[in-house]
């Protein structure tokens, strides 16, 4: 009878030994799901966050960019003298240049964070304005008085909007997925 007792003993004990060690296991594999879990939960944030103030930057330079479009279109307006219409012109172009680098990088850092449709519409883009300011480049090459040339540059213009508007779907989309 001793015997069985010490039997029964030690059956109990390792039987509870195994039962704690299966629990820290169940336990420790839990907590690593949780902690994977939450590192991702915590990496997407992070990616939205990140894309999200790259779409924002990029959208406050399109509009600074075209805010100095709509300039050009108040100096065909306003100005009648050809000469001073001319002077505008180049001093916006001047203006130009200087917010298209900022576009430009807001671009490159779109193109890195992804998604590809957003990358893609903000390339569009900054294409857009490079094609705007070309159209702009022959419109002070003409005198500032070529309706044809003035022409052209509305119809950048136009296209510059409409990418924009492309852009802002395409991030608004990105922004929903993520």
């Amino acid at each position: 009878m001793a015997d069985s007792v010490v039997w029964v003993g030690v059956f109990t004990g390792a039987t509870a030994v195994l039962a704690s060690w299966v629990t820290t296991l169940g336990n420790a594999r839990a907590a690593k799901v949780q902690a994977e879990a939450s590192a991702q939960v915590q990496r997407r944030d992070r990616v939205r966050e990140t894309r999200r103030a790259a779409y924002l930057e990029l959208m406050e330079q399109a509009h600074i960019t075209g805010q100095l479009y709509w300039r050009v279109g108040d100096a065909f307006v306003q100005l009648v003298d050809p000469a001073e219409r001319l002077t505008r012109i180049q001093e916006l172009r001047t203006e130009l240049r200087g917010a298209f680098d900022p576009l430009m990088r807001c671009v490159r850092v779109i193109v890195l964070e992804g998604p590809a449709p957003a990358a893609e519409a903000a390339e569009a883009l900054m294409a857009a304005a490079a094609g705007a300011n070309s159209a702009l480049a022959r419109v002070a090459e003409a005198g500032g008085d070529d309706p044809g040339s003035r022409g052209l540059f509305d119809e950048a213009d136009g296209v510059f909007r409409g990418r924009l508007e492309r852009f802002i779907g395409e991030a608004r989309t990105a922004m929903v997925a993520s």
